[in-house]
């Protein structure tokens, strides 16, 4: 723990003077262009499968709010059912913003997750909600399961809860993506017991590059005490604007602590993003010719790549 706190201080520290010496307003502080800090080497195309499962699970996780892991946990679902793979979808904030961003009204919900987690007699499978993507399903929550971290604590073996409601249907697909609350509560212990690695959505912007080190602290210690092999499954740069030369300073410093572990594909800010929220769907959907659409279905290759590797 105290190792990571000190890397987020000598990482902010180094931004704080490179920031404080920016007196040339024509200066040159790297290129604008991502990739010229992230691409290392060409992303393979997928190849088409032939049967599905067992299921990779994902954590979409990171204490901050607003860095993008719900765009980023509908938007690389979406993509990756495009490449023919079979998926879940997992909201497991009680916000329900993940159910919301793939068209379902979290008030009118007459199961959702909440109730799988604490009622025996009900089966994931009762609770699943097709999408309009082909292959693509979600386990939609609600306000209802901010009761569910209370309602845990006395639960034996508390943490385990989630792994329990997905185990029937591991077998079944080829991703389960789960949508984690900006938080380090039970739900996020819960979706990192369960998972075998956690994508960091980190927003390019200061206060985000602080906040990883406490999320690092965390996987560490689950991984230590419930989880043994739980590991990082990459770091995605978020919200990139090649305008501003912060964003250019948190990239490269981020690649320059992590190397590999930052996915080479950078999410760059869009209005598409806000639109198909508003739409009730992906951005593939919406608009697959856009950049964003672009930028996700590079990251599903790096996912399946990096899955397939590990086979």
């Amino acid at each position: 723990m105290v190792g990571n706190a000190h890397q987020a201080e000598s990482w902010t520290s180094t931004l704080r003077q490179q920031q404080s010496g920016i007196m040339d307003l024509g200066a040159d502080f790297g290129p604008a262009d991502p990739a010229a800090y992230t691409m290392r080497k060409p992303i393979p195309d997928p190849m088409p499968v032939d049967r599905h499962g067992p299921a990779r699970i994902i954590a979409m996780a990171n204490q901050k709010g607003g860095v993008g892991k719900t765009t980023t946990t509908i938007n690389l679902g979406a993509a990756l059912a495009e490449y023919g793979r079979r998926l879940v979808l997992v909201d497991f904030d009680p916000q329900g913003a993940l159910s919301v961003g793939l068209g379902a009204n979290p008030h009118n919900l007459e199961l959702s997750i909440y109730n799988v987690l604490l009622q025996s007699d009900i089966g994931v499978e009762e609770v699943l909600i097709k999408t309009n993507v082909a292959g693509l399903h979600v386990l939609p929550a609600n306000i209802d399961l901010s009761a569910a971290e209370i309602q845990l604590v006395t639960e034996v073996a508390r943490e385990m809860a989630l792994t329990r409601v997905l185990r029937p249907v591991r077998n079944e697909y080829d991703f389960i993506l789960i949508d984690c609350q900006p938080s380090l509560g039970l739900l996020a212990i819960n979706a990192l017991t369960c998972a075998h690695g956690v994508l960091i959505p980190l927003e390019c912007e200061f206060f985000s590059l602080r906040g990883v080190a406490l999320l690092l602290d965390t996987i560490d210690k689950v991984r230590e005490r419930l989880n043994f092999d739980l590991e990082l499954e990459g770091i995605l740069a978020t919200m990139y604007d090649s305008r501003t030369t912060h964003c250019r300073q948190v990239l490269q410093r981020v690649v320059e602590a992590f190397g590999d572990k930052v996915y080479q594909t950078v999410i760059t800010k869009t209005v598409k993003f806000p639109e198909s929220t508003v739409a009730g769907a992906p951005i593939t959907s919406l608009d697959p010719a856009s950049s964003g659409a672009r930028n996700y279905r590079q990251l599903a290759r790096e996912v399946i790549a990096a899955h397939a590797e590990r086979r």
